[in-house]
């Protein structure tokens, strides 16, 4: 069972990763599923990733497309926006910061 402050720091990193996922191309919902299962500790239930994508896109950072399937019902395909290309931007700028800066802490506490 996930505590309270694991699922609030994971729900920023896995926003992050989609937006990641999708900084080179276009995707549709499975696939990006598929793409986080493939670390661990980014992988979610499909429906928590068609409510982020949702609500990204209601942000306006992402676009949207449909097309048929040859294996199955329509499929929404997500793009970036420039809005999202600029947040992806911003994020690993943040990312990058706060990574140095919790890794030196860190360092300085003696155990694992």
């Amino acid at each position: 069972m996930s505590e309270h402050w694991q699922t609030q720091m994971l729900k920023g990193l896995v926003e992050m990763a989609v937006l990641a996922v999708l900084a080179d191309r276009e995707a549709y919902g499975y696939e990006i599923l598929q793409i986080l299962e493939r670390h661990p500790g980014l992988s979610l239930r499909e429906s928590s990733l068609y409510l982020l994508l949702t609500r990204l896109r209601k942000q306006g950072l992402l676009t949207e497309r449909e097309a048929a399937s040859g294996a199955g019902p329509t499929r929404r395909y997500f793009r970036l926006s420039a809005s999202g290309r600029e947040r992806l931007r911003l994020m690993r700028v943040q990312w990058r910061s706060l990574y140095g800066d919790i890794n030196d802490v860190l360092s300085r506490v003696e155990g694992p």
